[in-house]
């Protein structure tokens, strides 16, 4: 199956079903009284973070998702059918986005759960209106309509360890040799086009390593590879970073990826890292400890500094266990640190009764949650359901204020989208 990590998609919830509007019909009984039963709530779009997904490839061809409208209410006061929620089982490190920078859900846990998108309410039938002024109702809602948006699903991928270097410095040989992943291997940059995984057992517990595509100089800005993947960098514990100890300035190959780790997320320079020249074999030992002191120069002083030949399978031990407490160091700092308070995404300042009017060409537009739930949920078609509509704004002081802001008789009065009456 193909790799894919980013994907938009089209997701709508499922639509609320209309109230009912009906009458007893007994025999004898000349005016039965109402009976319409509600109609059924729209299906919820929910995702599910599952560890056997690992690419978004899916939904390059179903791109639609679409839970299930709920049914209308029926006679004798019965309930619609609620509609089905959709399941859409994704990645572990699936984000979901909508609008750009409106994060809706990031999935890092197997099993953890989110709604993305509401379903509508089922509309209320006319038995619910019922009351000492009003006992013939002759009039039902519609059900609400489902969030429906399209949204951006982005997959970072969550590893213990995540392999960083420029093209051919040996990451793949590298996660080869470790683990049981069995990447495409080449004497040529580039051959790693797609991030692979690998889980390697270490000191009785395992880690999962990540090889992500080689970084290049511009990489962060789009050239080579490197912009595409390097999200996936973001979730690791700890960053391994491999050097071809056969490049010509082994300095500049570090600060290269340096470089691009920074402009991409500066926050990434606190990660623990870990740098490791590779290559080595078939080097004079002199060689390589002039290498080592270059590197020396520019690394930091506290993060560990190995060398080693992945293809030869010398050093790797002192790498492995170098990598295990990087990253029960990082665990720990992880547990250590509070978790962010939880902000919702959305929040109407003054609660979801809170109104506001515009001045239009035509009238005036009234927009709110909840007085546009009210609209959504009104037949514009039953003079009975626009009244109850129109006192509804009566009650709320949105005609009080309608009538302060001097709106005039046969100027339209609009209420969320295309939902208009007259004044």
């Amino acid at each position: 199956m193909n790799f894919i990590d980013k994907v938009e998609v089209t997701i709508s919830a499922g639509k609320g079903g209309n109230g009912r509007m009906s009458f007893r019909h007994e025999k004898f009984v000349s005016k039965g009284g109402p009976d319409g039963g509600d109609g059924g709530h729209g299906g919820n779009v929910v995702f599910i973070a599952s560890r056997n997904q690992n690419t978004l490839a899916r939904f390059r061809y179903d791109k639609d998702l679409r839970a299930h409208n709920g049914d209308d209410g029926r006679p004798n006061r019965q309930h619609g059918k609620n509609g089905e929620e959709l399941l859409v089982h994704v990645p572990v490190g699936t984000v979901v986005i909508k609008n750009g920078t409106d994060i809706l859900a990031d999935l890092t846990e197997d099993g953890q759960q989110a709604v993305i998108a509401h379903g509508g309410k089922g509309g209320f039938g006319n038995a619910h209106f019922v009351s000492s002024t009003r006992q013939a109702p002759k009039f039902a809602e519609k059900g609400e309509p489902g969030e429906a948006f399209t949204a951006t699903l982005e997959l970072k991928m969550i590893a213990d360890v995540g392999l960083v270097g420029l093209p051919n410095a040996g990451k793949s040989t590298l996660l080869a040799r470790i683990s049981n992943a069995r990447p495409e291997i080449a004497d040529y940059p580039f051959t790693t086009v797609v991030p692979n995984l690998g889980v390697v057992d270490i000191g009785g517990t395992s880690l999962l390593f990540a090889d992500i595509p080689g970084l290049i100089e511009g990489a962060s800005r789009g050239k080579g590879l490197g912009h595409e993947f390097l999200r996936h960098i973001e979730r690791t514990a700890v960053i391994l970073h491999l050097i071809d100890a056969y490049d010509d300035d082994v300095v500049k190959a570090y600060q290269t990826v340096i470089d691009e780790l920074r402009s991409h997320d500066e926050n990434l320079l606190n990660r623990l890292q870990i740098v490791v020249l590779n290559k080595v074999e078939g080097l004079d030992e002199e060689i390589v400890d002039d290498l080592m002191t270059k590197l020396r120069q520019v690394v930091p002083r506290d993060t560990p500094l190995l060398a080693l030949s992945a293809q030869a399978g010398t050093g790797l031990d002192n790498l492995l266990y170098a990598a295990k407490n990087a990253v029960d160091e990082a665990r720990a700092r992880e547990a250590a640190t509070p978790p962010p308070e939880d902000v919702p995404v959305h929040s109407l300042i003054n609660g979801a009764d809170a109104w506001h009017i515009e001045k239009t060409e035509d009238g005036f537009m009234v927009r709110g949650e909840e007085i546009e739930h009210f609209a959504a949920r009104t037949d514009f078609t039953n003079d009975e359901a626009v009244q109850r509509l129109r006192d509804i704004l009566q009650k709320q002081g949105i005609m009080h204020e309608l009538i302060r802001r001097g709106i005039e008789p046969g100027q339209t009065i609009g209420v969320g989208h295309g939902n208009k009456l007259q004044y």
